[in-house]
């Protein structure tokens, strides 16, 4: 009985169903995927007339902070005492 037609058959329709399975799960996952960032950039959109939000001083405060290690970084970087 190991040359069974039935077997063969069995087991390439079982096969044929979990990947249909897989398969609908993966397109439905992704979907919903799209769906989210579909929603975050339309929450996130602004008007073109909208004028740019000031930075906060906190974040210039750091952004200063930040520019001023690249500065140092580079300055070790060339060779230069500080």
């Amino acid at each position: 009985m190991p040359h069974d037609p039935e077997l063969y058959i069995t087991c390439a329709v079982s096969g044929l169903a979990g990947l249909a399975m897989v398969t609908a799960a993966g397109l439905s996952g992704w979907r919903g995927w799209l769906t989210l960032k579909q929603q975050e950039l339309g929450r996130g959109a602004q008007p073109l007339d909208a004028a740019p939000a000031q930075p906060s001083a906190g974040a210039r405060i750091e952004m200063a902070d930040l520019k001023e290690r690249i500065r140092k970084l580079e300055a070790i970087a060339a060779g230069v005492d500080l």
